[in-house]
């Protein structure tokens, strides 16, 4: 009867033991009992996504990236079927060869039409003089009828040759300005040819970009995610081809009560334990904090009540630790955000920084 007591008294000493040290274990390894200038929020690991996507429509004539591949800036990644687009920069480039032609054909029309206004120059100045000798001729007439010296025929023909002679002059001068408008429409005619070059040339720059952009290149380093496409497939302009994680860009999101929020800063530190890795602590920076509350109950009438909106936060880890360890990083992991509101407070033992040897 004595040792059953005894035995008992054993037994409720070692589950008093036990459950002081599950305690002490709970409240030093990731209890809500933080040191109170530490608050903490959970969250998940996110990363800036770009869509590698077609610019106009066509066939998927190769992709040269996998799911899971780590790519860098400037690489490519799959190339479009570009044949038509080869056939219409032929046949631009043919049009332009025919405006140049053309160019070519309006300026010597220009020469041609200068040519016909020399000539009708030349015509008009022939045409004054014999103007001005029939206006002699007939002044010496009309002296001469008056001592009977000529007859009236002669008066009346030196008459008739001045008139001719001045209709003469007023044909050769219509002549010159018929040339000098034909001058205007050739010059008019240049100037179109000129622009039509440049239109070709425009065109054949507009194919050659088009061409360019069928080579799908990725805009930063990164990670490959999800191939959306597969050879052979047409897409519409803007389809989808590869999905890229910009593996430089990457933070997690978690979120804050009001009187934890309003204490934090851009710039403040920020400590992550991930749920797949939970023997490493990540350090991060702030670098927002929404000015909007997340959540926000339906009425929000007391302190109480207040006290229960929730802050989006966003914390950034460090480009030159991604870029260490970008072998191992990884979206969409869950984990705990711990963040030190007041930096005189030193960070708990299970919170000091450690990353991978």
């Amino acid at each position: 009867m004595i040792t059953k007591t005894r035995t008992g008294w054993l037994v409720a000493i070692l589950v008093a033991i036990l459950a002081g040290s599950g305690y002490y274990a709970w409240v030093k390894f990731g209890g809500n009992r933080l040191p109170a200038g530490i608050a903490s929020g959970n969250g998940r690991i996110e990363a800036v996504e770009i869509d590698i996507s077609t610019k106009i429509p066509g066939r998927v004539r190769e992709i040269l990236a996998n799911e899971g591949d780590f790519v860098t800036a400037g690489q490519v990644l799959a190339r479009m079927d570009t044949s038509q687009l080869e056939a219409q920069r032929r046949q631009a480039e043919a049009q332009l060869h025919r405006t140049v032609i053309g160019v070519d054909t309006a300026n010597s029309l220009v020469t041609q039409r200068n040519a016909e206004r020399e000539a009708a120059v030349a015509v008009l100045e022939q045409r004054e003089a014999q103007l001005d000798a029939a206006n002699k001729k007939l002044a010496r007439s009309e002296e001469l009828i008056k001592t009977n010296s000529v007859s009236q025929q002669i008066l009346d023909d030196d008459r008739a040759s001045v008139q001719g002679a001045k209709a003469a002059a007023a044909a050769a001068r219509a002549q010159i300005a018929a040339s000098e408008a034909a001058i205007g429409a050739a010059k008019a005619q240049v100037i179109d040819a000129g622009a039509a070059v440049d239109a070709a040339k425009a065109a054949i720059e507009s194919i050659n970009a088009d061409i360019n952009d069928s080579i799908l290149k990725s805009p930063r380093d990164g990670r490959i995610q999800y191939r959306v496409a597969q050879p052979g497939e047409v897409l519409a302009a803007g389809g989808r081809v590869l999905n890229l994680v910009d593996l430089s860009d990457v933070y997690m999101t978690f979120f804050l009560p009001t009187a934890q929020a309003g204490r934090v800063a851009i710039g403040m530190d920020v400590h992550l334990v991930l749920d797949a890795a939970p023997h490493y602590v990540i350090p991060a920076k702030v670098t927002f904090v929404a000015d909007v509350a997340q959540f926000t109950p339906k009425s929000v009438e007391t302190e109480e009540e207040r006290l229960k909106l929730m802050f989006r936060v966003k914390a950034h880890i460090s480009p030159d630790l991604l870029k260490k360890y970008i072998q191992m990083v990884k979206t969409g992991l869950p984990g705990m955000a711990y963040i030190r509101l007041d930096p005189n407070t030193p960070w708990p033992g299970n919170l000091q920084e450690t990353l991978p040897g």
